[in-house]
């Protein structure tokens, strides 16, 4: 489904707590030398630093290779992509496609890379790269006018998952085994019904996501509550489950993400209300069998991105069109750190942390 966002200004700003700087190297209880808690003793700061593009499109679709690789994509047929850190970005997206968002992209390195265009009809289509975005093959286009894919995820370097609006009442899904150059229909018999009104969200990429041992979760809205749909054996039967995120026609969950095969956390809102705050994520500890609300601060309004920072313990992060928030005890809580407009977050292997959204807008976590 597509959708609107509002603004944001595009400030960076620190993150501090009760005296002490937030950060990331999560700690037992009792392994921090100076005795502080696990979480107000990482001692670092949070902030955004800017990467020009010098693109003006909405990049929503967003991948993390490493510090030195990412990609972008987004409007106008654009794709994005740096191998220096941010330092300068490549205009690389398909000849031709001007007409076409580019929401998702997925990268597995500097030279392969798979693109998600959305829409009704042939408007949804998979590029696939392997050169770096000198060449484009474009590997799958929906035949189906009553079907729009919103995103794709990948357990692996070739295994992944496409997922459509329902049709006939039950998610679409197509996947692919050789890192999207080619893709094929899911059997809908292993999906549960979609209830009327229930679609994904287009907003970042992260309607669905993937974990270990060929997991999947796809998030949806336009119900209340909204639902999370389970896969443990790489998408091809499903169960579903209530959180505690409340669903609305523009509302519901827009992105969910695991930190391994029982952490994860989702967040979403109501784009037509781009600061309100309330029952707009949850989190899990089993899986996603059971969803949680959040006990202390939420984010700080309709958040449309999400991420895991790598080598953290329990940090998350949430982006939206009116700020950027933190959480250190995995979604239980959250800080909010900046007042920018970002569409989605992804956080690569190494640690490293790349923002994006409107006005060709690249950003770079910094910790520290």
């Amino acid at each position: 489904m597509t959708l609107l966002a509002g603004t944001g200004s595009l400030m960076t700003a620190a993150l501090m707590i009760g005296g002490s700087m937030l950060g990331t190297n999560a700690a037992a209880p009792g392994d921090d030398p100076g005795g502080a808690p696990r979480y107000g003793g990482e001692h670092t700061a949070y902030r955004w630093v800017d990467s020009p593009t010098g693109s003006d499109a909405r990049l929503r679709g967003l991948s993390a290779v490493s510090r030195e690789v990412a990609w972008a994509s987004g409007t106008g047929g654009t794709v994005l992509r740096t191998t220096d850190g941010g330092r300068s970005w490549e205009s690389v997206g398909p000849a031709g496609t001007e007409a076409l968002q580019f929401r998702d992209i997925e990268a597995t390195s500097a030279q392969h890379a798979v693109a998600l265009s959305i829409g009704e009809g042939e408007d949804s289509r998979v590029f696939v790269t392997d050169d770096g975005g000198r060449s484009w093959a474009e590997s799958f286009r929906n035949t189906d006018a009553r079907a729009f894919y919103d995103c794709m995820a990948f357990f692996d370097h070739r295994n992944g998952l496409a997922v459509s609006d329902p049709v006939d009442g039950q998610f679409r899904l197509v996947r692919t085994r050789d890192g999207g150059h080619s893709w094929s229909p899911v059997d809908p018999a292993g999906m549960p019904s979609a209830e009327p009104g229930e679609f994904g969200f287009a907003a970042s990429g992260t309607c669905l996501t993937t974990g270990p041992g060929h997991q999947a979760w796809l998030a949806t809205g336009g119900v209340n509550p909204a639902r999370v749909f389970s896969s443990h054996d790489g998408g091809t039967t499903w169960s579903v489950t209530g959180t505690p995120v409340a669903g609305a026609e523009a509302g519901g969950i827009f992105s969910v993400r695991f930190r391994d095969a029982r952490r994860g956390v989702v967040v979403g809102g109501d784009f037509t209300d781009p600061t309100g705050a309330s029952d707009n994520a949850a989190w899990t500890a089993d899986g996603g069998r059971s969803w949680h609300p959040v006990a202390g601060r939420s984010p700080g309004g309709y958040r449309s991105g999400s991420a895991w920072v790598h080598g953290t313990h329990e940090t998350a992060l949430a982006v939206g069109p009116t700020g950027s928030d933190v959480s250190l005890d995995g979604g239980r809580s959250w800080t909010a750190f900046d007042t920018g407009s970002l569409d989605s977050v992804e956080c690569a292997a190494d640690g490293a942390c790349w923002g994006s959204g409107e006005h060709g807008r690249v950003a770079r976590l910094s910790r520290g």
